[in-house]
């Protein structure tokens, strides 16, 4: 999945366990999820041609569907995750965080998965990620250590995520999060393309001295 078809489908599973009596979406809903300030990392905003080309890429991977209704004036959309990759309502949780906020530690997932799923511990949360990280088609990884932060970070495998993994954010301040936008490229991949740059850049600088 591409950074934006993760914001879609993540929106689509948040939603449906948050807000079921609000599911499914309709395209404004969906927009307004994806473009919510709150509980996501990066902050972006996606119009409808965006959002739409990511619903029709997710319908032909059978990841979602469009619920027709006589009762619908406009068509509304919905996930079938837990039946496309075999999750349950736990790991389903894990998953939705790390589509909606990057790389996490075991910690975090846990309190960022509450409204979703209430795990009793957070080595509850480690199960869970060992479980889908030794999957014969792993669906999670646990990120190298970074220099500074104490504990390492999951990551899931379910396509390109941010280049960097976003600094750690206390729940308090979800809401000044700022707007950053998606680079497709692995974690490992972007901090290695980061400092190739930055060695292009020193090195034209170099020869501008020497000019």
């Amino acid at each position: 999945m591409t950074p934006v078809q993760q914001r879609v489908v993540g929106c689509l599973v948040e939603k449906e366990l948050t807000t079921p009596d609000q599911y499914p979406l309709s395209m404004n809903a969906l927009i307004a999820a994806c473009n919510q300030s709150t509980n996501r990392d990066p902050v972006v905003q996606l119009d409808e041609r965006v959002v739409s080309n990511a619903l029709e890429n997710l319908k032909a991977e059978s990841l979602v569907r469009v619920v027709f209704s006589k009762g619908n004036r406009v068509d509304k959309y919905r996930h079938v995750l837990p039946e496309a990759l075999e999750l349950d309502r736990a790991s389903l949780a894990v998953i939705t965080v790390l589509l909606l906020r990057g790389p996490q530690t075991a910690a975090e997932l846990r309190a960022r998965t509450e409204r979703m799923h209430a795990f009793a511990a957070t080595h509850a949360v480690e199960h869970v990620l060992a479980q889908l990280a030794g999957r014969d088609d792993p669906l999670v990884t646990l990120l190298p250590r970074q220099p500074g932060r104490k504990e390492p970070r999951w990551a899931h495998l379910l396509g390109a995520v941010a280049a960097t993994a976003p600094a750690p954010v206390p729940e308090s301040e979800d809401s000044s999060a700022v707007s950053a936008p998606y680079v497709a490229a692995a974690p490992e991949d972007g901090r290695i393309t980061a400092l190739e740059e930055r060695v292009r850049v020193l090195e034209e600088r170099l020869d501008q001295l020497d000019g």
